[in-house]
């Protein structure tokens, strides 16, 4: 076995393991042993199961990258939206130890880690969906990051959820979540209140939706 497969052998095995039981709960000794080599091997080529795990993370999240890089080329918003979401639950699907080790490296919820950054630089892919539609329907564009991480957030949790479901598929689970999203935005006031209770002033009197605004376009 050439360097560089062996290099590569010991890459699939550590990520097996880191997916299994984390950095932490894995051992030189067990990748060495998984993959068939002594102790010192696994050293000469990442100088620890340290080095090792920073290899497997960088490569899951460029992996990551890159499908919603490619599916964010052409097509219309919404098809967009739909792309990338497709894309992250490919990932899910055809790289789970990848995405077990994101997770578990950096929780959905905390802001830093390797999986925290990724998830801020999704969105910054996906952000000028938001502005291009903000734009449109006459809406500060600087709150799209805002809406851009909401987005993204949302797919991962799903991404988290189907996992361990695997149903239904994920051309449905895509669907669904941009139609969650979708018309959520068709119907989004340009200046949400908080309702603080019953007594409280109903948004909808004050602002009107997209929806409104597209009716009194359509009928002038």
């Amino acid at each position: 076995m050439s360097g560089s497969e062996r290099r590569a052998q010991l890459i699939n095995v550590g990520r097996g393991l880191f997916a299994e039981k984390g950095l932490e709960g894995t051992t030189v000794e067990e990748i060495a042993a998984a993959a068939g080599v002594s102790k010192p091997v696994v050293y000469e080529h990442f100088g620890g199961k340290e080095g090792l795990y920073a290899v497997v993370v960088d490569r899951e999240m460029g992996a990551l990258l890159e499908l919603i890089t490619s599916s964010l080329s052409k097509g219309g918003p919404r098809d967009l939206a739909e792309g990338a979401a497709r894309a992250f639950l490919t990932y899910v699907d055809t790289r789970s130890d990848g995405f077990r080790i994101l997770v578990r490296e950096s929780p959905l919820g905390t802001q830093t880690g390797s999986f925290a950054t990724l998830i801020s630089d999704i969105a910054s892919q996906v952000e000028h969906i938001f502005v291009r539609e903000f734009s449109k329907r006459g809406y500060e564009p600087e709150i799209a990051p805002l809406y851009a991480n909401m987005l993204v957030g949302m797919v991962a949790q799903t991404g988290m959820y189907w996992l361990e479901a695997r149903s239904p598929s994920i051309e449905e689970v895509a669907t669904h979540l941009v139609n969650l999203a979708w018309n959520g935005l068709h119907d989004l006031q340009r200046l949400p209140l908080h309702n603080a209770g019953p007594s409280a002033p109903s948004p909808a009197d004050k602002f009107p939706s997209v929806q409104a605004k597209e009716g009194d376009e359509a009928s002038a």
